[in-house]
């Protein structure tokens, strides 16, 4: 039973694991900063929904980038600089973000204009699943060949 148990935690908690819940802090961090300025900023032109829906946009452009880079250098440590390799990984990476985005704009949109739900919560709740989904996307299909 030891053993098995000793595995698991083997599998789960290595170097890739934890760099990447570190930088997933970082850049949900990042992501929570920006969505509270730009919705904030927003809302003096715009209704209080659409400023954080936009606001979310905008947050996720800017740890999109973040986290190509982290991602790409720290976490999955692919080291090419090849054109053509960077350029294929950097397609991947914003197509599986633009899904995780999906995820993200709809949840935003059912808790905060349909169930009224704080939108800095709802935001906190919605990153959770989404730094899951996007470890999931990035291991198995972006940074596969290290």
């Amino acid at each position: 039973m030891n053993d098995k148990i000793n595995n698991l935690i083997k599998k789960f908690l290595n170097k890739e694991t934890i760099s990447y819940l570190i930088f997933g802090v970082l850049t949900t961090i990042i992501n929570i900063v920006v969505f509270w300025f730009a919705e904030r900023e927003l809302a003096f032109i715009m209704s209080e929904d659409a400023a954080s829906l936009v606001g979310n946009v905008i947050a996720w452009v800017i740890s999109v980038a973040f986290a190509f880079v982290t991602n790409k250098l720290f976490v999955f440590e692919s080291k090419s600089m090849a054109f053509k390799v960077v350029m294929a990984e950097l397609t991947g990476f914003v197509i599986a973000r633009l899904l995780s985005l999906a995820f993200d704009e709809g949840f935003m949109f059912v808790a905060i204009v349909l169930l009224g739900m704080n939108s800095l919560l709802a935001k906190i709740i919605s990153n959770v699943f989404v730094v899951i989904i996007n470890y999931v996307l990035s291991k198995f299909f972006i940074f596969k060949n290290k």
